[in-house]
C-alpha cells in the first residue's frame, strides 16, 4: 500500500519543507486526536511524547501538542530519549499512543514522526492509512489552538535508565575501557548512564549535542571514528548508536568494525546455548548473509527470514513467538525484554554473552562465518514486474540450482527508487561474482538499464 506521508519508518522529511512544517504537524495532531477518539469512544485519551536532539523536535512537539489538547488528550512530554524508551513507556503507562520525534540517522535538517500503538508497536500500514485519511480533512492552524495546548513532563529518561540498569550487575564491567559514540543524538545521557552503572570506563564521542549537529560525522553511520579511538585508546569493545537509538553498530578490541549480521548470529547462538532462544529461530530479512543461516543451522537453530525493514520482523516474531529478531543494519530486537529495536540493550546483551564466556569480542565474531558477497544496483527506466523477466528468472532458478545450499541470490526493486538490487553470496568471492554477472547481463535483456 503506497501512503501519501508514511513511508517505512513513520513521516521523515525536511523541517519547514512542503510535508513537515509547523501546518502539517499541526493537523496531524488534530488528525491522531480524531483516530483516537474513534477507536476509543468512551474512555479519557493519553499519548506519550520523546523527541530526539534536534532543533526542530521542540517545534514540532508543541505543533502536536496543539492538535492534540485542543481535543481534549492528555500529553505526557517524556523530553529527550532514545525512541525505544517510547514504546516503553507506553506500556508502562497503558497509553493510548506513542510519538518520538525523529529522522534516525537522517542530518539534522531533517526530522519525523515515528508512531507506536498502544502495545508499544509501530503502527500498521492500514492504521496509518486511516490517519492519513483524517490528516487530509483538517483544515486548521497552528493558531486555532487554544492557550491550554500543553503536556506534563514525564521522567522518560530516568524510566528507561532504570529498566536497562536491572539487566546486568552493578560494577560488572568495571575493569572494561568502552568507546562510546551517542552521535549527539538522544542517546546521549541515557546510554553512558547505564554503562557507567555497570563500572566501564568511558571514552566518549558525539556526547556534545546542540541541536545542529546530530549525526554529523559521528554515530552508527560513521563508524571509522569508533574504529581508531578503539584502536588508540586500547578499548575492549566500541559502541555507536544513530540518531534515535534504535540502531547498535560495534568494533572489537582490534578496532574492527563488527558486521551487523555477525551481531544477530553472537546473540542468537549465546541464546541457543543457553536454551533461551524460542523455537530455536531467529528472524531476520533477506538482506542478511546466508553464512546466519548456515550458522545457525550446524547448531541446531535456523534463520526465518521476512522482507526489510523491523516492523516486518517483528511482525513475524510476534507470528511465531520469537524472542529474538533484526536487521544487519543495527536494528535488533529482543522481545522478552523490549517490542522496539534498541541499541543500548543489544550492546547490553552483547556485554552479557562476553561476560559469561570469557571471551572477546574478536573471537566471538569468529564463530559467525559469513558467505563472500557481491552486490549491484542498476537504474532502471521502468520497474517491470520480475514474473515478466524471463532471462533474469531463468538466470535466477539456475543460481538457486548450483547453490543449493551453499549460496543464494536475492533480486528486488528498490522501494524509494528506480533500481534494481542484485545480490549474490556463494562459498567463495569468485562464484559470488561470477553469479552477479549472471544476473547483470539478464537483467539487461529484459529492461532497459540506465548506465
Amino acid at each position: 500500500m503506497k501512503l501519501r506521508y508514511f513511508g517505512t519508518d513513520g513521516i521523515r522529511g525536511a523541517w519547514g519543507g512542503p510535508v513537515l512544517n509547523d501546518v502539517f504537524v499541526h493537523q496531524c495532531g488534530f488528525a491522531l486526536a480524531h483516530f483516537l477518539q474513534k477507536h476509543n469512544p468512551s474512555k479519557p485519551i493519553t499519548i506519550v511524547i520523546g523527541r530526539d536532539t534536534r532543533a526542530s523536535g521542540e517545534e514540532i512537539e508543541a505543533g502536536l501538542c496543539g492538535g492534540l489538547c485542543t481535543n481534549g488528550i492528555h500529553v505526557m512530554l517524556l523530553g529527550v530519549v532514545p525512541t525505544p524508551a517510547v514504546s516503553q513507556v507506553v506500556r508502562d503507562l497503558q497509553a493510548d499512543l506513542g510519538v518520538a520525534i525523529t529522522a534516525s540517522h537522517n542530518p539534522a535538517t531533517d526530522n519525523g514522526i515515528k508512531l507506536f500503538d498502544n502495545r508499544g508497536l509501530k503502527f500498521s500500514v492500514e492504521a496509518e492509512a486511516e490517519i492519513e485519511g483524517f490528516i487530509a480533512e483538517q483544515t486548521s492552524k497552528p493558531e486555532d489552538a487554544n492557550i491550554f495546548t500543553c503536556g506534563y513532563p514525564y521522567d522518560g529518561q530516568g524510566v528507561y535508565i532504570n529498566t536497562l540498569k536491572s539487566q546486568l550487575h552493578q560494577h560488572c564491567i568495571r575493569d572494561w575501557k568502552i568507546v562510546l559514540d551517542t552521535a549527539n543524538g538522544a542517546t546521549a545521557e541515557t546510554s553512558p548512564a547505564v554503562l557507567r552503572h555497570f563500572g566501564a570506563e568511558l571514552v566518549s564521542i558525539g556526547d556534545s549535542p546542540d541541536g545542529t549537529n546530530i549525526n554529523a560525522g559521528v554515530g552508527s553511520e560513521h563508524p571509522d571514528k569508533l574504529a581508531e579511538a578503539v584502536r588508540r585508546e586500547k578499548a575492549r569493545l566500541g559502541i555507536a548508536h544513530d540518531g534515535d537509538g534504535d540502531r547498535l553498530v560495534v568494533c572489537d578490541e582490534t578496532g574492527s568494525v563488527v558486521d551487523g549480521d555477525q551481531l544477530l548470529g553472537i546473540l542468537a547462538l549465546a541464546a541457543l546455548r543457553e536454551g533461551t532462544l524460542v523455537h530455536n529461530t531467529l528472524v531476520a530479512t533477506v538482506q542478511s548473509n546466508f553464512g546466519l543461516d548456515k550458522t545457525l543451522s550446524k547448531a541446531g537453530g535456523r534463520v526465518e527470514r521476512v522482507a526489510v525493514g523491523d516492523r516486518n520482523v517483528l511482525l513475524r516474531m510476534r507470528a511465531l513467538g520469537c524472542n529474538l529478531g533484526g536487521e544487519n543494519s543495527g536494528h535488533i530486537i529482543q522481545r522478552d525484554i523490549s517490542v522496539a529495536g534498541d541499541g543500548l540493550l543489544a550492546a547490553v546483551r552483547l556485554i552479557a554473552v562476553m561476560l559469561r564466556t570469557g571471551k572477546p569480542l574478536s573471537a566471538l565474531r569468529q564463530e559467525v562465518e559469513l558467505f563472500p558477497q557481491a552486490t549491484k544496483n542498476l537504474r532502471v527506466a521502468e520497474k517491470i514486474p520480475l514474473e515478466e523477466c524471463p532471462a533474469l528468472s531463468e538466470a535466477m532458478k539456475r543460481l538457486d540450482e548450483e547453490f543449493g545450499q551453499e549460496g543464494r541470490q536475492l533480486v528486488r526493486y528498490s522501494g524509494t527508487e528506480p533500481k534494481l538490487r542484485l545480490l549474490v553470496e556463494a562459498a567463495d568471492e569468485a562464484s559470488s561474482q561470477k553469479g552477479l554477472e549472471l544476473l547483470i547481463e539478464a537483467a539487461k535483456t529484459d529492461l532497459e538499464v540506465i548506465e
